[in-house]
């Protein structure tokens, strides 16, 4: 388990360095004129980013505590949302969100205390396919305000969880983010 603990932590600050690399180290041939971004959409179903990382706590109070008190986490209800902007659109703001339970319900039927949630674009379009490849796909999709929602599993059982996220409402809902 404590192993585990350490892949998770280690793949998320990962993630994190990675999201908040200054774009001033980019090449000059991908800097693009900010109208012309949006020119040549890509609508194909695939993983755009993640989305969010879960796992499983005996004790969720003092383990979220722990990530605010020693990392500088900014918590709500849930856990934190890092905020982050798209790369294609920059004046765009798009979340992950970081979170403990101690429901292990939620990550059944995974035998794992983790789950990753990706980013997808064209969700529908997306379980189309993961079907037709026989992946198991565990619900239908579920539409909330703030985006799609559906699971599966990978060849090895690790439940994962795709979302087709609306980050214009949760942009307007505000609240504390983790940046």
């Amino acid at each position: 388990m404590i192993k585990l603990f350490r892949l998770l932590i280690t793949s998320f600050l990962t993630v994190l360095f990675f999201i908040s690399c200054n774009s001033s180290t980019e090449k000059k041939e991908n800097k693009k004129d900010p109208e012309n971004i949006n020119s040549k959409v890509d609508n194909s179903p695939r993983v755009t980013g993640i989305g969010g990382i879960f796992f499983l706590s005996v004790n969720p109070e003092t383990t979220t505590s722990w990530y605010k008190d020693n990392l500088g986490l900014v918590m709500d209800d849930y856990g934190s949302a890092f905020e982050f902007r798209n790369a294609n659109r920059p004046n765009e703001i798009n979340y992950l969100r970081w979170s403990i339970s101690n429901k292990e319900e939620y990550y059944k039927p995974s035998k794992k205390g983790f789950m990753i949630n990706y980013r997808v674009q064209n969700i529908e379009a997306m379980v189309d396919n993961l079907k037709k490849n026989g992946v198991t796909v565990l619900d239908s999709i579920t539409t909330y305000p703030y985006g799609k929602f559906v699971h599966l599993l990978d060849p090895e059982g690790n439940k994962i969880e795709l979302w087709e996220p609306i980050d214009s409402f949760l942009t307007e809902m505000g609240g504390p983010t983790t940046k």
